[in-house]
């Protein structure tokens, strides 16, 4: 039987194109139950294994509006072992300001951190180090990762962390669910999709997190 991954959607900020992509890469293992700013029933989390927030456009204000009708049962969730994803918005969200899910581990913009290779937050396919392989993925203003105690799976070119499990909480900067629409969107990123590839490496990132 397959996993379950609750997935929450709310186009633009946690957006449809990004868990639509999360989806793609996943179906094939995962199953999918889809809630969003509206409060869920009593046991929806029965059964579920993941909790996923997907990346999106705008900026992260809006968590206390969208989350305020199912907050507790997110939290509940997690303190009882469940597990969290989070891309992009979703990873700026396990932050101290919002859910408050990593320990000792500052959460920030890639764009203004230390000897970034890039200071402008616009889309671009940025170079990384994913399981000590280089890599181009795509970026729209993800988060790096402070210093703390976790696995590191993916670093940015600065050696800042990209991707990282701790404990029962992942959480990735830059889009590996990102689909070829995405690229098409921008003159400068035609022609440098990775055909999948990078959907493989969320693939490997869940099924590593299930493990935890």
């Amino acid at each position: 039987m397959k996993p379950t991954i609750a997935l929450f959607l709310h186009q633009p900020k946690c957006s449809v194109e990004s868990g639509n992509g999360i989806m793609k890469a996943l179906e094939d293992h995962y199953n999918f139950k889809i809630f969003t700013k509206y409060e869920i029933e009593d046991g929806f989390f029965d059964g579920v294994d993941i909790v996923a927030f997907p990346g999106g456009l705008g900026d992260s204000d809006s968590f206390d509006f969208l989350l305020k009708d199912n907050i507790q049962h997110i939290y509940n969730f997690v303190r009882n072992g469940g597990r969290y994803l989070g891309i992009c918005m979703g990873a700026y969200w396990a932050g101290k300001e919002y859910f408050n899910l990593l320990h000792n581990v500052e959460v920030e913009q890639y764009i203004k951190r230390p000897n970034t290779d890039t200071h402008r937050p616009h889309a671009k396919n940025l170079k990384v180090e994913w399981l000590g392989e280089d890599k181009n993925m795509f970026f729209y203003d993800g988060c790096a990762f402070g210093p703390g105690q976790y696995e590191i799976i993916a670093k940015y070119k600065n050696d800042d962390p990209m991707a990282i499990i701790q404990g029962t909480v992942g959480l990735i900067g830059c889009h590996p669910e990102s689909q070829p629409s995405w690229y098409d969107a921008y003159s400068w990123m035609k022609g440098k999709y990775h055909n999948g590839e990078h959907h493989k490496l969320l693939l490997n990132f869940v099924n590593r997190l299930m493990e935890t």
